[in-house]
């Protein structure tokens, strides 16, 4: 086992009335005026946010709420939070849903704790982030694992740019997860949130360092209960085992278990990130659209790795060679994001086929204007970027 370190401190309760505990948290994490952080309308047609908000009136908690967070969450409206925050008073912020609205409720906990400062900065590395006010969830959506992260991700729409920051000051406080509040999901949504469980755990499984038995495991594991239980969920969106099962999944998939001792690959979520940026698409979609590209585009770098894989979550046959076991885990794996009705190239989502001139400038922006490269199991130049690309521009 390779050396590392290990932090998790978000203190997590799971199932069934896991929303009723909203006021005692707040109270246990030093909160007394609460902005609560949330989506569409979708938490007030079912009742959610008025029931969180009369609780917060029965414990005597000061409290005020933002809404019209977006699938990719804007900076725009994170400002504006930042603002709101400071002219309340607040001193804990709670983001109600999924991935968007917790990454809103985290950047606004930077910016109400650094006045002086543009939020921005933080995203792009001009300036380190030293402090930020507490935040908590009540999770609505099986999908991004922000409730449990160190990462957080938003969109600049003024100049297209989609930017993530990891740090231990994005982590929650709390987190109040009940499998029941996604019941209401559309198919699409809960698709795209079994996604990005799958790729927040391969985004750690495809790195170059071998040996992590344990965490092998566990990634395995994880992978082959995604699986399972998204057709299921699929099929029946109030079964709760299968819904209970994805909700915990996708915390486990990105509080760092799954990719113990090894460095993340992460260039699957960069690629995509570009997408997101560019074309406003769901998250979720933007990591189908480019993985099985990827997949074929760096396989070769470690055939072996790919093929535990295709055996050991796909059960492709033992005796297979490691390269054809390679490609039929690669295959299964695309086939399966078709099952979910999710796009695999371009053609099949919102994007269309593309002119050259276009993948050349989502290469150009992943790479950072060519300053950096792109993941660990095959560290990728602009070049291979934009061959990545132009694979999944069809």
């Amino acid at each position: 086992m390779q050396s590392f370190t290990y932090y998790t401190p978000t203190e997590i309760t799971f199932g069934k009335g896991a929303e009723d505990q909203l006021a005692a948290m707040v109270k246990k994490h030093g909160g007394s005026r609460v902005l609560l952080v949330y989506g569409g309308g979708s938490v007030v047609k079912s009742g959610l946010l008025p029931k969180l908000e009369a609780q917060l009136d029965d414990a005597g908690i000061a409290h005020t709420s933002l809404g019209g967070v977006q699938p990719n969450p804007l900076l725009s409206l994170c400002r504006e939070g930042v603002a709101q925050a400071l002219a309340f008073g607040a001193d804990i912020i709670v983001g109600v849903g999924g991935g968007s609205a917790i990454d809103s409720a985290k950047a606004i906990a930077h910016g109400a704790a650094n006045p002086d400062d543009d939020i921005w900065e933080f995203w792009k590395l001009l300036k380190p982030l030293t402090k930020s006010l507490p935040a908590g969830v009540v999770l609505t959506i099986s999908a991004a694992g922000s409730e449990t992260s160190s990462s957080a991700v938003i969109t600049n729409k003024e100049i297209g740019e989609k930017r993530g920051i990891n740090t231990d000051f994005n982590r929650p406080r709390f987190a109040l997860m009940n499998p029941e509040l996604t019941y209401s999901l559309p198919p699409r949504q809960i698709a795209c949130g079994i996604v990005d469980i799958i790729m927040h755990t391969l985004d750690r499984y495809f790195t170059p360092v071998d040996g992590n038995e344990f965490t092998d495991e566990v990634a395995e594991a994880l992978l082959r209960v995604v699986i399972k239980n998204g057709r299921k969920a699929m099929a029946d969106r109030q079964d709760y085992d299968a819904m209970s099962e994805l909700m915990w999944c996708g915390s486990v998939s990105h509080n760092g278990l799954t990719g113990l001792g090894r460095p993340m690959e992460f260039s699957i979520h960069q690629l995509g990130h570009e997408l997101g940026g560019m074309f406003d698409i769901a998250h979720g979609e933007s990591l189908s659209t480019v993985w099985g590209s990827w997949a074929h585009y760096v396989y070769k770098e470690n055939p072996a790795r790919f093929a535990r894989y295709a055996r050991l979550v796909w059960g492709v046959e033992d005796g297979a060679d490691d390269d054809v076991a390679a490609l039929l885990g690669i295959e299964k794996t695309v086939a399966y994001f078709k099952e979910l009705n999710m796009p695999t190239c371009f053609s099949e989502g919102d994007i269309g086929v593309q002119a050259e001139a276009v993948t050349d400038e989502l290469a150009l922006r992943c790479s950072f204007y060519e300053k950096r490269l792109v993941g660990q199991f095959k560290k990728l130049g602009k070049e291979d970027l934009k061959n990545i690309y132009t694979l999944a521009n069809r």
